[in-house]
């Protein structure tokens, strides 16, 4: 089980299966893709072990591999989308002034002078770039985003458990804006 303060890391996901033989496609989540193969086994959210490699081989757009707990090409569809971490602890602390983007998750958002704009709810990147998905904002319904650059993201300080951003306030709506002025203004 992880550390109540050291939640897993999410490496890859069961893209569904490959061939008719149980195997299954692995997509990973890794900087350098084959990196996710090494955290092997793989624990769920909670820290449990879930998925045991027997072997693997590098194919189009990710990884197949054999298991110990998916036998058959029905069950590895049933596992589709199953979310794979890595316990923390299997990775190297990270350089001074560097982080994993897991551990953005949770802190406090605020705007140059101090003001809170809710927590990071998630890391997401749709294609483009990483973007902070921001929820808990006063005034605002629902979550968020902003680009993650140092342009909006000026200060990431995980000891003091927040992140700086700027010109926040241009990425969201207030409960008393209204979103037909200012697609206008636009």
């Amino acid at each position: 089980m992880p550390k109540a303060d050291q939640k897993p890391i999410l490496v890859a996901a069961i893209a569904g299966a490959f061939g008719v033989k149980g195997e299954v496609r692995l997509k990973s989540f890794t900087q350098d893709p084959a990196a996710c193969l090494a955290y092997a086994p793989f624990v769920d959210v909670s820290g449990k072990e879930i998925l045991h490699i027997t072997s693997s081989r590098k194919i189009k757009d990710g990884f197949a591999i054999f298991t110990d707990e998916i036998k058959t090409r029905e069950q590895a569809e049933a596992n589709k989308s199953t979310k794979l971490y890595a316990l923390r602890e299997a990775f190297a602390e990270p350089d001074e002034g560097d982080f994993y983007q897991s551990d953005l998750v949770g802190l406090r958002a605020e705007d140059e002078n101090g003001a809170a704009l809710g927590r990071i709810k998630a890391v997401v990147n749709y294609g483009a770039s990483d973007l902070l998905e921001i929820s808990g904002t006063p005034d605002v319904p629902g979550s968020w985003t902003i680009p993650f650059t140092r342009v909006y993201v000026p200060v990431v300080d995980i000891d003091g458990g927040k992140v700086v951003l700027a010109d926040a306030k241009a990425f969201f709506l207030t409960d008393d804006d209204n979103p037909d002025e200012v697609e206008a203004q636009s």
